[in-house]
């Protein structure tokens, strides 16, 4: 058993995904995604702890045999939150980060943020959002918005494009501080006590109309710290997007 104080770097993994069965193990560049990841990660912040919660043994051996550390979880969760929850009972961390599997462009800066505003006393759980940089990712379904309140905590989180713009004879300004909306992107970082309390709860209405589980949060009445940072990221949600990383590891800047 771990017993430690500080904070950890915890990776929910599965295979079952909807839209993209399998994705976690889909090659780019002779390498499957979820070992992109794991480097990335690696090269990014070594001094952290670094663990995959995982949903079965083809996953584990080849996160393991990569040299990571796993932690083997049921793999009926129905949650990457539940997933690092019960990843956690073992590790015994009080800070987690939660790192999606499917984010191999994740940087330092985005770990640094998310460390930050775990000071705020405002909320039980911090996230990143970055600007909008084109109206073709602000429709699209698979990128999340968010919409936050003068403190910086969250309001909301669609799949529909939000603040929706009222006046048709304007267009929505992308790339200004002033103007564009927010992208969510899916890194988290938790207390221990917040992980027990939402494992222990179900979804809601919002949750399971959006498929959103932070919206469960939300309606729960926890605070959610929005840090918006200037660096982008790559999270692979469908087919096309595991080609835009492939391009931008070969040397082209499809980041945006």
């Amino acid at each position: 058993m771990y017993f430690r104080l500080n904070t950890a770097i915890i990776v929910p993994a599965r295979l079952a995904s909807v839209r993209f069965p399998r994705k976690l193990l889909a090659e780019v560049s002779g390498k499957p995604l979820i070992l992109h990841t794991a480097d990335r990660l690696n090269d990014q912040v070594p001094e952290h702890d670094l663990f995959f919660a995982v949903d079965g043994e083809e996953l584990g051996k080849i996160i393991k045999n990569a040299g990571y550390e796993v932690i083997m979880t049921n793999p009926k969760l129905a949650s990457g939150t539940d997933r690092i929850a019960e990843a956690n009972r073992i590790l015994g961390y009080e800070r987690v980060i939660n790192v999606q599997a499917d984010e191999p462009m994740v940087s330092r800066s985005h770990i640094m943020a998310l460390k930050r505003s775990m000071g705020n006393p405002a909320s039980s759980i911090s996230t990143l959002a970055v600007l909008f940089e084109n109206e073709a990712d602000f429709q699209n379904p698979n990128k999340i918005k968010v919409v936050v309140d003068q403190e910086g905590l969250a309001l909301y989180f669609s799949r529909s494009p939000i603040p929706f713009q009222r006046d048709f004879g304007k267009h929505q300004q992308f790339g200004s501080s002033k103007h564009s909306p927010l992208k969510h992107l899916g890194m988290y970082a938790y207390s221990k006590s917040f992980l027990e309390n939402f494992s222990k709860s179900v979804p809601t209405a919002l949750e399971e109309i959006e498929k959103l589980e932070q919206l469960r949060a939300i309606e729960l009445g926890y605070k959610i710290s929005v840090s918006i940072v200037s660096e982008n990221s790559i999270g692979i949600d469908v087919e096309a997007d595991l080609h835009k990383f492939e391009s931008l590891i070969k040397g082209q800047d499809l980041i945006h």
